[in-house]
């Protein structure tokens, strides 16, 4: 129990480890805010940018491809066909809809002979009423020459139409005064023909009674004819002047003639916009809504509450671009990692310094940032081992090694070994176990590993296949996490691997952080309130829990390398 480099290690690693059941079930992801749209719309800034000038693109496509627009107009002054007690503006409004039917359409279709349906037709043109007796009616057709012939047509079937509508609506209405006229006149008729029934019969008070009410009745009904009459007569002479103005002083007022066409570079202009506007609106409505709808974590906190350890270094995105090997380990991102995880490396009592880098998605650049620090610490003297326990071994590829088991690698200026595990070995032992452990590492690893300073793992951890293994290749583990690659549940299934395996979680590390981000990366405990988050920062500050890199050491890996 005494020797903590061996198996009893990972019995004393679970001192430190914060129990399932004291951590947050979930994640507590960032709030939606305008400053998370905005960072979203920041990182991909190449999508609604790209959307953006394929927009503008397809509108001068479309302005190029399409034939102008030829236009012709006509105007009319009306008096407008108005009845008692309507609205101001009424009238004119019911003119505008009047030349805008289909019936309209309709008769200017027949008269032009053209074999286009009535609705589509109607379509073509527009009529506007700019003021309480003006019509402008605007054309759209193929040709100019289409578009002036169909507004004259238009505007002739249109006041045909509207003389017809007046003339037979004068016709209703004076049938139905006529109709009252004929009815008095057959009630005067029938009284007249009741005093000559009477006046034939003998002499009698009766008779005479009957014959004086008679009288009475008839010389009203005369009274009443004669002034229907007169009244009907009155109203038709008016009504004829009223509809003779709606007919008669209803005219074009200028002929058709075709409108000057936009000329194509405005065209082109217009089109290009209205492409540009819409290709922006949809590029910034994809990102927005894949933003909000996405799962992945960005945010340091985020990333530190899925892990349950603090994020002590954050970097933003690293390209490797067309460097290859060893020189993409230049880039001062990779150095910033490679510091610090020179500083988290885990020395051992009895063995030798350990560090397994744990890549929670993408290998790439931990395994660069892996072998940059073997190579460092070998170019220094420090005999150095590294094991790639990752599938396709990216960071013995990166050492020239393609083939499984130990080897001795020359790195120009040094010397390091490279252990990576038989293809069928998916829980590989590590050096650190012994017999009572899990498992026993092969005789040329534990040889290799036994005359080791340093000795730094690379491993992917697969849910399905558990962590134990880690515990004998590392006693501390950092985990890499790329930002907006990992959702919290992959996260926190990593780090309870790690936990699991008796290995102690040193902290994160998160490649690719927002510029904007202002999070602290720090993951509070379960039970702590805006408090126990101020304590354990200052606790943590005072043991050293952050890490400030200096970019000196950046120049010294930069002179190794």
């Amino acid at each position: 129990m005494r020797n903590r480099d061996h198996l009893p290690e990972r019995l004393w690693a679970y001192d430190d480890y914060t129990e399932l059941d004291e951590r947050p079930a979930e994640s507590v992801t960032g709030l939606t805010s305008l400053g998370f749209i905005r960072a979203a719309l920041r990182r991909r800034r190449w999508l609604w940018g790209t959307m953006a000038v394929a927009g503008v693109v397809i509108g001068a496509g479309v302005a190029v491809a399409f034939h102008p627009v030829y236009q012709a107009s006509t105007t009319l002054l009306l008096t407008p066909m108005s009845v008692s007690d309507e609205e101001p503006g009424s009238p004119i409004t019911n003119e505008q809809a009047i030349a805008q039917s289909q019936t309209v359409a309709g008769l200017a279709l027949s008269k032009l002979g053209l074999h286009e349906r009535v609705r589509s037709f109607a379509a073509s043109y527009t009529v506007a009423a700019p003021t309480d007796r003006v019509l402008v009616i605007t054309v759209t057709a193929p040709s100019s020459s289409d578009a002036v012939s169909r507004a004259e047509v238009l505007a002739t079937e249109f006041l045909r139409y509207r003389a017809n509508l007046v003339a037979t609506q004068q016709t209703l209405v004076f049938s139905v005064q006529d109709q009252q006229i004929n009815q008095d006149k057959r009630n005067l008729a029938s009284i007249a023909a009741q005093i000559s029934q009477l006046s034939d019969q003998p002499t009698s008070s009766l008779q005479q009674a009957r014959l004086s009410s008679l009288a009475k009745q008839k010389t009203q009904a005369t009274t009443t004819l004669t002034a229907l009459e007169q009244a009907v007569a009155f109203d038709q002479a008016s009504t004829k002047v009223a509809d003779d103005a709606v007919v008669q002083d209803s005219y074009v007022l200028d002929p058709a003639s075709p409108l000057t066409p936009h000329s194509r570079l405005k065209r082109l202009l217009e089109y290009a916009g209205i492409g540009l506007v819409g290709g922006l609106a949809l590029g910034l409505g994809i990102v927005v809504v894949t933003a909000l709808l996405s799962d992945r974590l960005r945010r340091r906190d985020d990333v530190a509450h899925a892990l349950g350890a603090p994020v002590k270094l954050s970097v933003r995105s690293v390209r490797l671009g067309r460097a290859h090997g060893l020189a993409a380990a230049q880039s001062i991102e990779v150095r910033r990692i490679v510091a610090y995880l020179g500083s988290a490396v885990r020395p051992g009592r009895y063995g030798p310094a350990t560090l397994a880098v744990v890549p929670v998605d993408d290998v790439r650049v931990p395994a660069l940032c892996l072998v940059s620090l073997a190579v460092s610490h070998a170019r220094q003297g420090s005999r150095v081992v590294v094991a790639d326990l990752c599938d396709g071994g990216p960071a013995a590829r990166l050492l020239g090694v393609a083939d499984p088991g130990v080897q001795s690698v020359n790195v120009p200026g040094t010397q390091l070994v490279v252990a990576v595990p038989e293809p069928d070995d998916v829980v590989p032992a590590g050096p650190l176990h012994d017999a009572s452990g899990w498992g026993r590492a092969a005789e040329p690893l534990a040889a290799a590993c036994g005359s080791a300073d340093l000795v730094l793992a690379l491993a992917a951890l697969d849910p399905s296949l558990g962590g134990d293994h880690l515990a004998g290749w590392a006693r501390g583990a950092v985990a890499v996490v790329t930002a907006g690659r990992s959702s919290a549940a992959r996260i926190r299934a990593v780090s309870e691997m790690i936990r699991l395996a008796g290995v102690q979680l040193i902290s994160g590390v998160l490649i690719g952080a927002d510029k904007t981000d202002e999070s602290l990366g720090v993951a509070p405990k379960p039970d702590a309130g805006r408090d126990g988050v101020a304590e354990e920062t200052s606790q943590s500050d005072a043991k050293g829990f952050f890490v400030t890199v200096d970019e000196r050491p950046s120049r010294r890996l930069d002179g190794d390398l």
